[in-house]
């Protein structure tokens, strides 16, 4: 039942044959890696507005100038990141090119803020998603939580369906989103300009400034706007994601993402002036009221709301492709638990995604699902692995020195600046506002990363037959065993397993702990009626505790072993073929299996006893 309810949700599971036709094309390509980055133009001039708003009507004149710097850097970024994605068609992204050419600490670093990245990008995509929904119904506001929790499941499930199923899915509205957004910009400038229609805006922006202008105040807004350049480092961490030739597809992915941030951006900032939006906490946002003014209570006014949630939504779906790539690739060099290597019933990365999911939801609970509260923590993380990515990369260049190695290396130099210079600018700005705590946890993840590590040596250093010499190796060791059947009453499953312990050995010994003298004294009685040689060990437990006597029994015979015996416990566990089996039973001997594993000189087996279907009582 549980596999075909698991067959109709995540689909039928596919071979690992079938994984060459798990990847993206130009145009899914696209609307996977775009979600995230042109999806931050629905907060992003809203953001750098709540700054400047205090500069009365000059706001909107710095408005221009906060998006020109914006799109400066977005233009440095995207050359960079082609640089990346020629030199490293392998994926990984800044993580890798910064541990291969500047070492682990730069490189787990990089892993750190993308890691923090993705998972803000869940939770803010989500959370921005439902304020865009909300603006459109506000009686669902009180449901915030809940909604955007909701939401996140249902992309889970999703994307647990598999890299092509998911893009299928995802690529409608994200182009619905585009083309809407392209058309309300064209006719929003037509309307104002050609039709010369400038209607009143929904709310009346302060008319004089409540603060002087100051070089801190841009800087400020500058570096809250940069929240919509989140998501442009996503195409080089996926790149092995991408049909063959799956580096040209990469970087035409990389220079269209490019275009339309610069289209969607630039025309969103250039409307919000035009059509005087003004940034109103928990109101309509800046997009809805730029679409209202356009297209008043039309169906545009509605596609474009609902466009802008949707592809808020989908931009999380930007994190659920980088994230679980990443963690492969940090995972196979050994510094993430190894479970984020291992491919799905789908072939996506189950662990990868359940992860994030998990995470991005405690975060959405915590800061209850407030957009403006999540997104100081937003940009830092991918900063800084713009930062080491760029620097990695000049040091790749110089290392390599082919043809054209100075442009290159002068390119991503540059990159390294502005990115350092924009990292410097977020941390200052958005510290108090919470930035803080994204500088306390890298290095916290670099310090679980680095232990991760040490435990996966020393773990390969205790296993390795590298000192052995395999041709004197004798495998005919031979063992006495000790053999331990503990009991909880003498039932057909314990009985079974002490047969099955005698075929084995002569030194059996069956343990059991009462913690009622009634039931000791009955299984005593029963015993007497077995013609048996197996010792029986029943004692009264007058604390109600069964398994700590359990173990200290068990203990004391493993003590009393000799050098060459084994004390072996055979674990009697029946199996219930009904659904509620595995919920009602067998908790305690997994309790017990993995307290004796603790000790070199046991083994623990466990028999198996499979109940009849049938009800033998009739």
């Amino acid at each position: 039942m549980m596999k075909k309810f698991s067959d109709v949700l995540l689909g039928e599971p596919l071979s690992s044959e079938q994984g060459k036709h798990e990847k993206y094309n130009i145009p899914f390509g696209l609307a996977i890696m775009a979600s995230d980055a042109i999806s931050s133009v629905a907060y992003a001039a809203q953001e750098i507005l709540f700054v400047l708003i205090v500069l009365g009507s000059a706001a909107y004149q710095w408005l221009t100038w906060t998006s020109f710097m914006i799109i400066g850097l977005l233009v440095i970024l995207t050359t960079s990141y082609i640089q990346i994605i020629r030199a490293y068609p392998q994926g990984g992204g800044a993580y890798k090119v910064a541990k291969e050419n500047i070492g682990d600490k730069a490189g787990l670093s990089a892993g750190a803020g993308l890691i923090i990245s993705y998972i803000l990008t869940v939770a803010v995509s989500a959370s921005a998603g439902a304020d865009a929904i909300i603006s459109a119904f506000v009686k669902l506001a009180p449901y915030r939580v809940l909604f955007v929790v909701a939401i996140i499941i249902i992309l889970t499930i999703l994307n647990l369906r598999g890299i092509s199923e998911s893009s299928k899915i995802f690529a409608i509205p994200t182009y619905i989103f585009i083309f809407s957004m392209l058309f309300m910009i064209v006719y929003g400038l037509f309307k104002y300009f050609v039709l010369n229609i400038h209607p009143a805006p929904m709310f009346t922006p302060p008319s004089k400034a409540t603060e002087n202008l100051t070089i801190f105040l841009i800087l400020r807004a500058f570096s809250s706007g940069c929240s919509a350049l989140t998501g442009v480092e996503a195409v080089s961490n996926s790149v092995p994601n991408f049909k063959e030739p799956s580096q040209r597809s990469a970087k035409t992915v990389m220079i269209l993402l490019a275009v339309l941030i610069f289209l969607i951006f630039g025309g969103s900032s250039i409307l919000a002036i035009f059509y005087t939006a003004v940034p109103i906490s928990n109101g309509p946002t800046v997009i809805s009221q730029i679409a209202f003014a356009i297209f008043n209570n039309g169906i545009m006014y509605y596609v474009i709301q609902f466009s802008t949630a949707v592809i808020l939504l989908m931009a999380c779906n930007t994190a659920y492709t980088g994230f679980p790539m990443l963690m492969y690739v940090v995972a196979k060099d050994g510094f993430a638990p190894r479970q984020f290597t291992t491919r799905g019933k789908r072939l996506g990365f189950t662990f990868g995604i359940v992860s994030l999911s998990f995470i991005a939801c405690f975060l959405v609970i915590v800061f209850k699902a407030d957009t403006h509260r999540l997104i100081p923590l937003y940009a830092i993380g991918v900063f800084v692995s713009f930062v080491l990515g760029q620097l990695g990369m000049v040091n790749h260049w110089r290392k390599e020195r082919d043809k054209g190695w100075q442009k290159r290396a002068t390119i991503n130099g540059v990159g390294a600046f502005v990115s350092l210079l924009t990292t410097i600018i977020i941390l200052i700005e958005k510290f108090s506002q919470g930035a803080y705590i994204v500088v306390i946890l890298i290095p916290i993840i670099i310090l679980i990363q680095m232990r991760i590590k040490a435990h996966y040596n020393k773990v390969a250093k205790g296993l390795s037959i590298s000192d052995i010499n395999l041709k004197s190796l004798d495998l005919r060791t031979k063992y006495t065993h000790i053999i331990v059947v503990p009991i909880a009453s003498l039932n057909k499953a314990a009985i079974s397993t002490l047969q099955y312990a005698h075929s084995i050995s002569d030194n059996v010994i069956a343990i059991n702990i009462s913690t009622d003298m009634e039931a000791l004294e009955k299984i005593k009685r029963r015993w007497a009626e077995l013609d048996t040689d197996i010792i029986l060990v029943a004692k009264y437990s007058p604390y109600r505790t069964i398994i700590t006597p359990l173990l200290d029994n068990v203990e004391l015979i493993a003590k009393a072993a000799g050098p060459e015996e084994k004390i072996m416990v055979i674990l009697p566990e029946f199996m219930s073929h009904e659904y509620w089996g595995e919920v009602l039973h067998n908790h305690t001997s997994l309790i017990i299996r993995e307290a004796l594993l603790r000790n070199h000189n046991i083994v623990v087996s466990t028999f198996p006893y499979h109940l009849e279907n049938h009800d033998d009582s009739k």
